[in-house]
């Protein structure tokens, strides 16, 4: 029989295997999303130079408009260009912005630093509440605490975050005549003043976050609770505190893992209303500001943004489903 030792650091290195396996996966994975991206960005109807040049009505000559598509690199065929922009990916390098001319990378961790906080945050208040909400409501099932659960998760789900963001701020102001700072400041600089703003759309956005999670808790943790295991577990005399904590919601965790991983992510790019509610400058806004322009360089650098926190975060749900899954971690 092998010892202990020798078969925690056989768990470890298949662990190590199945994580490198996983980032291994990621890169086909990235190219994918980058030909895509590209190539349809491409077949979309629209013109920067055109939008650039001849936006606001202004009159300009075919050869202008001509040379500035030379200048911009766009007269190339798309497979040289294709290329060029994936070596220039390899290195961090996602060319400058055809708007604003701008470094991509300049111009994305300019707003992302925002919106990143935002969701954390949102994730931090969404887990806290979740968790003892979906709990309580699947250990007292039919009772006047499940039912509120309801109420409180239903109203999550059925009420958009920027209507919750604009009844908190008329809230704010009719009660206390006060309003958030207008202006960002990095919590570096001023954390009172950061969280004095950030706050309230972490709020909106994580009240329907909660509700999502609570209710898979809920779902998950009924199911779990009708298994053999937590029969047996009773049977033998184990605390009810323990035989909940340490079998029951360990497992039913697993499938609000996967939940709060995808919500998480979707909150990196998909704030875009309640951002201009907050009057936020995060990715969201400069989605919808590159979009407009058909700028081709930062739509590109966005979605590779959010593909590539998609598949970083996949894998972070995948390492957890082991943490709390010692089967996996056998596997």
């Amino acid at each position: 029989m092998r010892g202990r030792p020798s078969l925690r650091l056989e768990i470890k290195e298949t662990m190590l295997r199945y994580t490198i396996n996983r980032v291994l996966l990621m890169i086909p994975t990235l190219i994918g999303v980058a030909v895509l991206v590209f190539f349809f960005l491409r077949i979309v109807p629209g013109d920067i130079v055109e939008v650039k040049l001849r936006g606001d009505g202004g009159t300009v000559s075919q050869a202008t408009i001509e040379m500035e598509r030379k200048r911009l690199g766009l007269d190339r065929p798309l497979i040289t260009q294709f290329g060029e922009w994936m070596v220039g990916m390899a290195t961090l390098d996602l060319g400058k912005s055809m708007w604003t001319e701008r470094p991509v990378m300049q111009e994305i961790a300019g707003r992302l630093e925002l919106s990143l906080q935002v969701a954390i945050m949102a994730t931090i208040i969404a887990v806290l509440i979740a968790i003892p909400l979906g709990t309580m409501a699947a250990l007292y099932r039919d009772s006047w605490i499940d039912y509120l659960m309801r109420i409180i998760t239903i109203g999550g789900l059925s009420i958009p975050s920027f209507w919750l963001g604009m009844l908190i701020m008329l809230g704010l102001l009719s009660a206390f005549n006060w309003l958030p700072p207008i202006s960002y400041t990095p919590i570096y600089v001023d954390p009172v003043a950061n969280l004095t703003q950030l706050i309230w759309p972490a709020l909106a956005v994580g009240y329907r976050y909660c509700a999502v999670a609570a209710r898979m808790i809920r779902s998950s943790l009924l199911e779990v609770l009708n298994e053999d295991y937590i029969r047996t577990a009773r049977a033998k005399g184990v605390f009810e505190k323990l035989v909940i904590t340490r079998h029951a919601l360990r497992n039913a965790l697993l499938p609000a893992i996967t939940v709060i991983g995808l919500e998480f992510t979707f909150l990196i790019g998909g704030l875009v209303v309640t951002e201009q509610v907050f009057n936020l400058n995060g990715i969201g806004m400069l989605f919808v500001q590159s979009v407009s322009r058909n700028d081709f360089t930062l739509i590109q650098g966005m979605v590779m943004l959010i593909a590539a926190f998609y598949v970083f975060v996949n894998l972070a749900v995948d390492l957890l489903y082991a943490v709390f899954d010692p089967r996996i971690r056998y596997d």
